[in-house]
């Protein structure tokens, strides 16, 4: 088969994560995206020591698995995956893709099965926008990237992995902006103004934070947006309208500054009778309702932990830390990022922990300085996984329990394989659907030393 060629397939099963293969004329062909059963017209995109790569151009025929109509965006944004599916579908197949990673990596676990998501619509608390254009010269947009694509993004309208209030607001920033004809950041021109517009709500207190990222090219009028935010008929209630400037060539939200234009810079959230702090960068899960559950199978993992030393590594917001403090001796948290430390420590006052200490660093070094023996150790990294050097330093420590939360079966099977040359056995892994409709799903193991 040549580059460029153009084929027809039928998929014959999906990998983690959402890697589709078929087989052609005996030949093994992967493709990104895809549905068990769909037959595709694909073009050859790389043959290369019989390691074969196509890109669907055209679905022909829609799986049997493929029951439901989704949003009117699917095919077009590239947000989710799954829409088609019957929810029951999608658990199955999720189940099935991350077993198979783990036999395949020679990792044969006691599987625990697949928990659902409390809600698999409106259920995401939080929400980066990309304003740009559908195509180019068009109308502004402001929504999601277009599926495949880096510079364009889709209105998303109808989108029902958000609540309606996100609709709402995402909208009437974009004809706001439409009508006074402020230009989008041009990704390839480094030109323009707007940039990105995140939302967050909370599920227990309603409270939204809304916060607007322009480059410094041009002035926002701050009390026209502002009024008009605050006179949307929302269900829940603005807490906070932050606008942030990022002059940065990255597509990334960050800030070069901030400024508080109406309320203040969080919102409350509740989570197993405790309550957190969101600030506008700190990390907390997208998926609340969601959240409660992931948390519970971890700490059900974690076993009886009464006067035990625990710590939390990646620990963000001190989400784990705090859920895992009531019954524990000492918890001590180490994360990156110095805010959602500080947001942390704020949390662990409000809500009467005295118990929990958080330290600001990377995990590679921070370990170095901690003299403390932990009976358990939770690690939650990010989608990287743990840092090959700090593994090592890690285990070093010698608990007698690790509980893994993963966002990323893929670098979760290469860790476990490290821990299990040293010592350890998976005694049980059990997975949580906190990303209904994508191909994303969360992963807690729980190791004990042999």
């Amino acid at each position: 088969m040549k580059k460029n060629e153009e084929i027809e397939l039928i998929i014959d099963q999906v990998e983690f994560p959402n890697k589709g293969v078929a087989k052609y004329e005996d030949q093994t062909i992967r493709l990104k995206g895809g549905i068990e059963g769909q037959k595709v017209r694909a073009r050859i995109a790389k043959n290369k020591n019989g390691n074969v790569e196509a890109k669907i151009l055209e679905v022909l025929e829609k799986s049997p698995l493929e029951t439901e109509k989704g949003c009117h965006h699917f095919g077009v944004c590239g947000g989710c995956t799954y829409q088609t599916l019957s929810y029951e579908n999608e658990l199955a197949l999720k189940e099935k893709q991350i077993r198979s990673l783990f036999e395949k990596e020679g990792l044969h676990v006691n599987f625990l099965g697949i928990e659902a998501s409390p809600s698999i619509k409106a259920y995401r608390n939080k929400m980066e926008y990309t304003f740009g254009d559908e195509e180019r010269g068009g109308p502004l947009s402001l929504g999601l990237h277009m599926k495949n694509r880096f510079y364009e993004s889709v209105n998303t309208w109808d989108c029902n992995i958000v609540d309606e209030d996100f609709t709402l607001i995402r909208e009437s920033i974009r004809d706001y902006f439409e009508q006074k004809k402020v230009p989008f950041y041009n990704k390839r021109q480094h030109k323009g103004v707007l940039r990105h517009l995140v939302i967050r709500k909370a599920v227990s207190s309603s409270e939204i934070l809304v916060n607007l990222v322009t480059t410094s090219q041009s002035p926002i009028h701050h009390e026209a947006l502002k009024d008009m935010i605050l006179s949307l008929n929302l269900s829940g209630r603005i807490a906070g309208i932050l606008h942030t400037i990022n002059d940065g060539l990255g597509d990334t939200v960050k800030a070069d500054q901030m400024e508080l234009l109406y309320g203040r810079d969080y919102i409350v959230e509740e989570l197993l009778g405790l309550k957190f702090k969101i600030s506008p960068f700190s990390f907390f899960q997208t998926n609340s309702l969601g959240a409660e559950k992931l948390y519970t199978i971890a700490r059900e993992f974690a076993g009886d932990i009464d006067d035990k030393i625990v710590f939390d590594l990646y620990s963000g917001t001190g989400t784990i830390a705090q859920i895992m403090a009531p019954v524990a001796k000492k918890v001590i948290g180490i994360e990156i990022v110095e805010e959602a430390v500080e947001m942390a420590k704020e949390n662990a006052k409000m809500n009467g922990l005295d118990n929990v200490e958080f330290i600001a660093g990377d995990v590679l070094e921070a370990v170095n300085d901690l003299k403390e023996k932990p009976d358990l150790i939770v690690i939650d990294p990010p989608r990287d996984g743990i840092h090959p050097k700090a593994i090592h330093k890690i285990i070093d420590f010698n608990p007698d329990t690790f509980v893994y939360v993963s966002c990323n079966p893929v670098t979760l099977v290469r860790d476990l394989k490290v821990f299990m040359e040293r010592g350890y056995r998976v005694e049980k892994v059990k997975l949580m659907d906190m990303f209904a409709r994508t191909n994303h799903v969360e992963t807690v193991c729980k190791l004990e030393k042999q």
